[in-house]
């Protein structure tokens, strides 16, 4: 899943965006309110967490723009102010979820997952289902038939891409920029431990195999033979 972080200290949306990453989030960051606007109206994203005090255009003003536009992307708003009227005054302008600096990571953690499970509800099925497999999106737990299968955080996102292009191949490059979110090294064999990771366990108690390897092309989830 992709996060936006339009945040401009430095310090603060280092520490947000290696949390959001670890928790297996896709993050792509932006430093000032007119880049973050830019980047929420063309690219895809799951969340936006953007800070009031923005230089170019402060966040308030975005999320305004962003609602005029029709836009649906649910935002948290970052601010230290801490009122009663800045928070309604958050909210009023169209943010979803309002959270006072200093702040701990865990709280803005479990904020945007309810964020997103409450806008799922309503676009996206609340799980996926492809060759025996079953994922809940929701609470990001993966079965095959009765079993659970425990997956890293990561490793849940790199089968739900998987299982969403169920019968397509995905190339490397497209796997480490939808799933690691940053740009592609072809040096790395990331991709390639991680799938190798990933078939241990799906696979791992029998029912055929289900990510296959395209010579030269990608990956493909597919129904097991």
């Amino acid at each position: 899943m992709n996060i936006l972080l339009v945040e401009d200290d430095r310090r603060t949306a280092e520490f947000v965006a290696k949390g959001l990453a670890q928790a297996g989030f896709s993050v792509r960051r932006a430093a000032d309110g007119k880049e973050g606007l830019e980047r929420a109206v063309s690219e895809s994203h799951d969340a936006a967490v953007v800070d009031v005090m923005l230089p170019g255009l402060d966040g308030i003003s975005l999320v305004q723009e962003l609602r005029r536009r029709k836009s649906a992307l649910p935002v948290i708003l970052l601010s230290a102010k801490s009122t009663l009227d800045d928070r309604i005054r958050g909210l009023q302008a169209g943010g979803d979820d309002y959270l006072v600096k200093p702040f701990a990571f865990s709280e803005l953690l479990t904020r945007v997952h309810a964020l997103i499970r409450r806008a799922s509800r309503s676009s996206e099925p609340a799980g996926v289902s492809a060759g025996g497999l079953r994922i809940d999106l929701a609470r990001r737990r993966a079965f095959r038939g009765d079993r659970e299968i425990e997956l890293q955080p990561r490793e849940f996102s790199l089968l739900e891409y998987l299982m969403r292009n169920a019968g397509r191949v995905v190339s490397k490059t497209m796997i480490i920029e939808r799933v690691w979110g940053y740009q592609f090294d072809p040096h790395t064999n990331i991709v390639e431990a991680r799938i190798c990771r990933l078939r241990e366990k799906i696979e791992g108690a029998g029912g055929g195999k289900l990510i296959r390897t395209v010579r030269g092309a990608g990956y493909i989830f597919e129904e097991a033979n």
